[in-house]
């Protein structure tokens, strides 16, 4: 790259990237972009969204921003407490005369019910968008995600699966849209120097396209890693009352890059936030997903006040998600060590919380 000097603009490493997504996913057109927000804000904008775009509250805020940075207003849904994905039913229910289209988000790589959310845009006459961020190299009844919808974004952050540094990509079997987003991605740009329409810089850089090559050359280790420890915290973690590992369909094309875990505090008689704080003091990191929900957030509360009445699933799953580490550093024995503390913080939650209250958190792990 540093040789030929060609550092952006559609270099080789971008077109070979682009290339390689499209014929891995089976999708006709793959557009590459500085980062999955942005591709997000480019395809809105292509699409033509506009006055209301109904999304989930259980995402990533980007999903969100993407959407009111450009005025168009996010309508929050409730998801299926069992999928963690936006409810069919409860979407049907949030369309108005306002409404243009549906974003349906792939939460942990599981599809969306895209059947349900197809039929109903479909008979309402709504675009529908699929925010694949977590979804890379999964599939759906054996088609692989990124071919549904009107388009599909995906994120190549280096926090995901497929890691560009920073990266996104949209990928659609429309020619039109297709050609619309090339367009706005490069600032309206048709030519050496012709500008024939509005746009942006949503150029992915060589730099981002070379690692993104890399990293799927190692895919398949990648997969077989994460699956290997997401089978030994689902055996491990079903011997502890109250904490359900989320499940994958095995039969499907999967990345297993979340171990998802939901906190039943009746059970564990601790909430999931004492577990984070116990884990973090044996120096685990695991997090807490969607918190606090995109509808709880500063921005959100202020102009929909009152909409956490509507998402009750939601406002469960963000109050008792947690994931733990995985990954190609993780092992067994780390593995091990993560269940041994979370079921001594089990079987001992009342005195857990004692030290807790008291701010002792590291006697609670003694």
């Amino acid at each position: 790259m540093l040789d030929r000097r060609w550092l952006t603009n559609n270099g080789q490493y971008v077109q070979e990237f682009e290339r390689r997504i499209g014929a891995f996913l089976g999708v006709k057109h793959c557009i590459a972009m500085c980062n999955a927000t942005v591709a997000m804000e480019i395809t809105a904008r292509a699409l033509g969204l506009r006055e209301e775009v109904i999304v989930p509250s259980f995402t990533f805020i980007a999903t969100a921003h993407a959407l009111l940075w450009q005025g168009i207003a996010p309508v929050f849904c409730d998801v299926d407490p069992a999928t963690h994905n936006l409810d069919p039913a409860k979407v049907e229910a949030l369309i108005t005369p306002r409404t243009t289209a549906i974003v349906g988000v792939h939460v942990w790589g599981r599809p969306c019910a895209i059947e349900e959310l197809s039929e109903i845009a479909q008979r309402r006459g709504l675009k529908l968008l699929f925010d694949a961020a977590h979804g890379f190299a999964c599939s759906r009844n054996g088609r692989m995600i990124g071919n549904f919808g009107a388009a599909e974004v995906f994120s190549f952050h280096a926090t995901k699966f497929l890691n560009a540094f920073e990266g996104g990509a949209v990928t659609t079997n429309d020619d039109d849209l297709a050609a619309r987003v090339r367009l706005m991605k490069n600032f309206g740009f048709a030519g050496y120097d012709t500008v024939i329409d509005i746009g942006t810089n949503g150029k992915m850089s060589e730099v981002s396209a070379a690692m993104g090559l890399t990293e799927l050359e190692q895919m398949d280790e990648f997969v077989d890693a994460n699956r290997l420890n997401y089978r030994a915290y689902q055996q491990c973690l079903g011997h502890i009352p109250g904490l359900r590992c989320i499940a994958y369909n095995e039969q499907e094309r999967c990345n297993y890059q979340y171990v998802v875990i939901e906190v039943d505090d009746d059970q564990t008689r601790l909430a999931r936030d004492d577990l984070l704080q116990v884990l973090h003091a044996e120096n685990v990191f695991a997090r807490r997903y969607f918190y606090p929900g995109c509808h709880r957030t500063k921005p959100y509360r202020s102009i929909l006040p009152g909409v956490g009445r509507q998402l009750p699933h939601t406002e469960r799953l963000c109050e008792r998600v947690l994931t733990l580490p995985t990954g190609t550093s993780i092992q067994g024995t780390d593995i091990e060590r993560i269940c041994g503390i979370l079921q001594t913080a089990v079987e001992h939650g009342d005195e857990v919380r004692r030290c807790i209250a008291r701010r002792d958190v590291a006697g609670a792990t003694e």
